[in-house]
């Protein structure tokens, strides 16, 4: 069938068609793309195929689009476009099979049917989008003191209806909200918000502070981990937090304020001041522990942060991640030493992964003590920092040679884990928590999951579910084929098990 019969009878089902290449870059694109997008569609060629959805989605979109790219087929899903209207579309995809570029087709159709309100993004929902999405204009940071707890229903009323394509509102913990995109002013949000609560009988005051995603003389990764420490600062202490942390001056200026304070971390992890908290991971057909995670907790006193996340963040972007993961190792050793029968679970960086230094001593630690291998997981947590990729490759296949067991943690929460799940070959992977804490609700995010399940399994990789905090949710997990899980329902961070 030539090509233009095509077109007809593919367009008589849809209104856009495109092609994409494997990376998500549009390649052909056909339709109503004029009157939907406002462009023409050979405008088009050339741009991420992101960006055809609405900012909202994109976190769904992604990950439906490398798990088509693993599997070959996307079965029609539920968007919404990056139009005026937010329109609600279906948009389904298939693999073109032994095609030299490996072009990706996907098939959009308006569902009007579809059509769901839109929500305010959670915490990790509204970091994620920012991290993707946030790379230029403003972040506006909304701290609301309220005094009744009814307040939030008039909050989260408003900041729903500045909810479009162009920009993301999301709930960062009570009474402190975030939005990033084109034209938002934080500052008339914040002005808009009071007047509704006083309207209300709402005895609120109103504080917002805007932050430039914009930093020259960043990397992307020093960008993005300066937004995950401003991020943590307003959620454990609002706009002054913010400020304190040296955000007033920009990224940049937060860089600068946090070098000041680089040496007194610096000690404060070459001396391990810090505890490990464990936290049980569950076979959900049993509920019997299988293993455990160790959690950093810092130790009061000295110039370190003490809240565990900002601890953690701190030594990411002042590039200690390194340091601090074989500090953390260190103790994890320890204490498997003490135990027997539980395995633990030790976090490492990408950046570790890829280190040959860092390699070598654990290989050298290994073989000198070959019973730790009986008692330790390693989790490879910021897999998007992996540069050289032959390194970190060298490092999984020199430790699976040695029969530790390695997992790959916050699966599904970038397009860089589906990639490095065929790249690392792994014996688990931990799904990124926000999938679980939307499966109840979301048909969307349950088809994920399955397809996330389906692909480990084939890479003969067994599949961890994390922020469990029901058992709905865990019998939800189990029928979705998932085998352990980790969360709230089956026990908070504690001392180790059998000590």
């Amino acid at each position: 069938m030539d090509r233009e019969r095509f077109l007809t009878f593919a367009l008589a089902a849809a209104e856009l068609l495109v092609e994409a290449t494997s990376e998500g870059r549009i390649c052909f694109a056909a339709g109503a793309f004029q009157s939907r997008l406002g462009q023409a569609p050979e405008a088009w060629i050339g741009r991420p195929v992101r960006e055809l959805v609405a900012l909202a989605d994109r976190a769904a979109f992604d990950a439906s689009f490398n798990l088509l790219i693993a599997r070959d087929r996307m079965a029609p899903t539920g968007f919404r476009l990056n139009d005026a209207a937010s329109t609600p579309v279906s948009i389904g995809g298939l693999r073109r099979p032994q095609h030299e570029r490996h072009d990706i087709c996907l098939s959009i159709a308006a569902t009007p049917q579809w059509a769901a309100p839109p929500a305010l993004a959670d915490a990790e929902e509204f970091r994620h989008s920012l991290e993707t999405d946030g790379k230029a204009g403003q972040l506006g940071l909304i701290e609301v003191t309220a005094a009744r707890p009814e307040a939030a229903a008039v909050i989260d009323g408003h900041l729903t209806e500045v909810l479009a394509p162009s920009s993301r509102v999301g709930t960062l913990s009570p009474g402190r909200y975030g939005v990033f995109g084109q034209g938002v002013d934080a500052g008339a949000v914040g002005r808009r918000l009071e007047d509704l609560l006083q309207e209300a009988g709402h005895a609120a005051s109103v504080n917002v502070t805007s932050l430039p995603l914009e930093a020259p003389g960043l990397t992307p990764m020093q960008a993005t981990r300066a937004l995950r420490y401003a991020l943590s600062a307003f959620n454990r202490g609002g706009v002054a937090a913010v400020v304190e942390a040296g955000f007033d001056k920009g990224l940049n200026g937060f860089v600068a304020h946090a070098y000041a304070r680089a040496a007194g971390l610096r000690k404060a992890i070459a001396e391990s001041r810090f505890r490990l908290a464990f936290q049980p991971i569950v076979v959900l057909s049993t509920g019997e522990t299988h293993h455990c995670e160790a959690l950093i907790r810092p130790e009061p006193g000295g110039e370190a942060p003490q809240d565990p996340q900002q601890f953690v963040l701190l030594a990411e972007a002042l590039g200690l991640s390194a340091d601090l993961d074989w500090a953390v190792l260190r103790s994890v050793c320890a204490a498997a030493r003490r135990v027997r029968n539980t395995r633990i679970a030790a976090n490492i960086s990408g950046q570790s992964l890829e280190s040959a230094s860092f390699r070598g001593a654990l290989l050298a630690m290994l073989d000198t003590e070959p019973l730790l291998v009986e008692r330790l997981m390693l989790e490879i947590t910021e897999t998007a920092e992996i540069e050289n990729e032959a390194e970190a490759a060298r490092s999984v296949a020199a430790l699976r040679a040695r029969g530790l067991p390695l997992c790959i943690d916050d699966f599904g929460a970038g397009s860089a884990s589906f990639r490095y799940l065929r790249l690392l070959r792994v014996d688990y992977v931990k799904i990124d928590g926000i999938y679980v804490q939307h499966a109840k609700r979301s048909e969307k995010d349950r088809a994920i999951i399955a397809s996330m399940v389906d692909l480990a399994h084939g890479l003969d990789a067994k599949v961890v579910a994390e922020h469990i905090e029901t058992e709905e949710e865990a019998g939800l997990m189990r029928t979705l084929g998932v085998e352990y899980g980790q969360g709230w329902h089956f026990g908070r961070p504690g001392p180790l098990p059998g000590r």
